[in-house]
């Protein structure tokens, strides 16, 4: 680590102590997150950066903001994409013509029709 010690002090700083990168040297520490078996987190160690710093930079190259370097001779991880799952179906609607009186994992369907109070007496006896 005290090579990259020695690197990182002549990064230069700026009036808030932060380092002010340059954005050639941020493409490098980008282009070696590339590298099969890298890590983001292992890269930004080296650098002593925190690896949220080196995720935006990886952003901005994406976004076509950051220019990387010739990635000749870099190999690349295999990327397959799977379908997300499928839902689960939800539970059909009730019709307009009943009430539901759901309480736990019961459920009382009742005519639409059926006076308040009665509904209101079936959720009570549902409680108890």
């Amino acid at each position: 680590m005290g090579a990259t010690s020695e690197f990182l002090a002549r990064v230069s700083r700026r009036g808030d102590g932060k380092r002010d990168w340059p954005p050639e040297l941020k493409a490098r520490i980008v282009a070696e997150t590339l590298i099969e078996g890298e890590t983001v987190k292992a890269v930004a160690q080296r650098y002593e950066l925190i690896p949220s710093t080196v995720s935006d930079w990886r952003r901005m190259a994406r976004q076509g903001k950051l220019v990387l370097p010739n990635l000749d001779g870099l190999d690349f991880v295999p990327v397959e994409i799977e379908l997300p799952a499928p839902l689960a179906q939800p539970l059909p609607a009730a019709s307009s013509s009943t009430i539901d009186v759901i309480r736990g994992d019961i459920t009382v369907r009742l005519d639409a029709a059926t006076p308040a109070a009665r509904v209101a007496e079936i959720a009570r006896a549902m409680t108890t």
